[in-house]
């Protein structure tokens, strides 16, 4: 029932020959021929784009960038701790 009998194939045929005519059929086929292989080579610039922008954005992200993020978070959580300590001794008098 998925598949197409020859049966089928013949009346597909059969309506393009009705629709487009016996004359036009090579010309509309050569049309769609092209068409394909336009839609395929813009779809295959598409993925390299993507390609290429992942690449570009992997690069530029490096452990490196982050590291130095971690030790001002660090020197401002012992600062804040600090002031938190001292704070506390002022109000305990």
């Amino acid at each position: 029932m998925g598949s197409l009998s020859p049966m089928h194939w013949m009346l597909v045929i059969a309506v393009f020959v009705l629709l487009f005519g016996s004359r036009k059929l090579p010309d509309t086929a050569k049309a769609v021929g092209q068409s394909l292989r336009i839609f395929k080579r813009e779809t295959s610039k598409l993925h390299d784009e993507d390609d290429a922008v992942n690449g570009r954005q992997s690069a530029t992200v490096t452990p490196a960038q982050v590291a130095p993020a971690t030790s001002d978070v660090e020197d401002r959580l012992r600062a804040l701790e600090e002031e938190n300590a001292r704070l506390r001794a002022t109000s305990g008098n």
